[in-house]
């Protein structure tokens, strides 16, 4: 395996080990996004069993179910397994508290190992390996409903269908509004408005800063539902024992975002899958805020999949930009298509997933471009194109060139997995453009999901390795002709 598939796709078994592919690949100007891999082989029906079971809460095990929830943000039997038609993005399922301490202690030792290894690296981290996951479906959920009630009230004000940002409630309707339903609704706990203290108008980011993670998620909040009159709860009540463990997930992230600050290493948060995203993003924007003052050092990662991608980017940066800190994201198409798809299909919600591929590909490019303009224009903003796909890189490097964006802003960078797409990572990195590798490493044992996932995923790529092949065939044709067989690190 080490001579073999191993080699190739795994840089080496320990800290130590991987150090002379990094110098290596630095040599080359070409970076490294450190990924050890804590991925648990486990089968389907054990994957299912720890994700009912860690995305299912006391009240619910209680009642016998989760019918108060939205089919989208309950954990379902028959997509309990998450790796399930997942090929190229790893997958954790929470054991203990105590695992999610290991992790946390094995991500510490991987920033170290970025800080001692590479210059200005990258370390990859997945929030499900920090916590149990029934608090970021339970979060997403809070959310999604938020703004959903937002856009309701929108609607109300006669604002449908207005680019998000430029969605603003007059405060005084809204407040009338929210009194009339609550009325109605018969309920003391209804959102009234009164909790916003100002007048005028209120945007989605005003909004937005009403729920803040910091404070006790579990104390109960009803809002009304504009189109029913009801009320209906925005959290259920969480045990003692369930608020620890937000609170310790919490914790762990701060941890690490602490520690990559004082060593000088970027911290990437991976996106998940779309139940779980909401979540996921509100805390690494929270962490953003703490430790972005100065520089990137939080990224997040946005899914251009995602029907919502560019709303979520462009709320971000605005966010970013009233307080000062610096944004910085990885732009990516997304790993969980297959599934996402299917999931909505059989338990019956809108697909979250755009239609076709070209529309996908306009929406990278639309946000990838916003973006670019951003950065144009001074703002403190940066982003990692993350795509083998080499129109899109074109495509950014065009768009740089007429925006006047120069590589040495180390604004923009690239990047792909270690052991693909060699032939637009290296020429990058000796134009002098930021460019990296994604870097996995750990024991062979360790690594067998992620082996197998690259095996099928490459499996689909016979064109692509087709025009590779080609590309080394010509470039050894011109070393035999120009008598210069081995190249050099400059």
């Amino acid at each position: 395996m080490k001579m073999t598939f191993y080699g190739h796709f795994v840089a080496g078994e320990d800290q130590e080990a991987i150090k002379p592919l990094i110098q290596r690949n630095q040599a080359f100007g070409v970076g490294a996004v450190l990924d050890y891999n804590l991925e648990e082989d486990l089968s389907a029906e054990e994957a299912e069993r720890q994700q009912l079971d860690s995305c299912t809460s006391a009240a619910e095990k209680e009642m016998g179910g989760a019918e108060q929830w939205e089919k989208q943000h309950r954990a379902h039997r028959g997509f309990g397994d998450r790796h399930g038609g997942v090929i190229s993005a790893r997958t954790y399922f929470y054991a203990s508290e105590a695992k999610c301490d290991q992790h946390m202690e094995t991500f510490l030792g991987c920033i170290d190992a970025s800080g001692d290894s590479s210059q200005d690296g990258f370390l990859a981290i997945k929030l499900t390996a920090l916590g149990r996951p029934q608090f970021l479906l339970q979060l997403s959920e809070v959310l999604v409903k938020w703004r959903r009630f937002f856009h309701q009230m929108a609607a109300e004000q006669g604002q449908a269908g207005r680019a998000v940002l430029e969605m603003k409630l007059e405060v005084e309707k809204l407040q009338e509004a929210l009194a009339n339903i609550a009325t109605k609704a018969e309920s003391q706990h209804c959102f009234t408005g009164e909790e916003l203290g100002m007048t005028g108008t209120v945007d989605l980011l005003d909004w937005n800063s009403l729920i803040d993670s910091s404070t006790k998620l579990s104390k109960l909040l009803v809002i009304p539902n504009v189109q029913t009159g009801h009320p209906e709860p925005l959290l259920s009540r969480f045990t003692e024992e369930e608020d620890l463990q937000m609170k310790r997930m919490l914790q762990r992230m701060a941890v690490l975002a602490k520690r990559a600050a004082e060593k000088g290493v970027r911290l990437m948060v991976d996106a998940e899958q779309s139940y779980f995203q909401p979540a996921i993003s509100r805390l690494t924007l929270e962490t953003q805020r703490r430790f972005n003052r100065d520089r990137a050092i939080i990224f997040n990662t946005h899914q251009c999949y995602l029907k919502e991608a560019y709303d979520n980017v462009t709320v971000d940066i605005e966010l970013s930009r009233r307080e000062g800190w610096h944004f910085g994201t990885k732009l990516v198409r997304g790993a969980y298509m297959e599934q996402e798809r299917k999931r909505a299909a059989e338990i019956g919600y809108e697909d979250p997933i755009n239609p076709t591929y070209e529309k996908t590909n306009k929406m990278y490019h639309r946000c990838l471009d916003y973006i670019l303009e951003e950065i144009k224009h001074g703002q403190k903003v940066s982003v990692m194109v993350a795509s083998h796909n080499e129109e899109t890189v074109k495509f950014t490097l065009r768009r740089m060139m007429e925006l006047g964006i120069h590589p040495s802003e180390k604004k923009v960078s690239f990047g792909q997995l270690l052991g693909m797409c060699d032939q637009v990572t290296f020429p990058l990195g000796q134009a002098g453009f930021p460019v990296y590798k994604y870097v996995p490493y750990g024991p062979v044992n360790k690594v067998l999901p992620y082996l197998s996932r690259r095996a099928l995923e490459n499996r689909s790529f016979v064109q692509r390795a087709k025009r590779e092949r080609e590309l080394l065939w010509r470039e050894l044709k011109r070393r035999l002709l120009t008598g210069s067989l081995f190249s050099r690190s400059p």
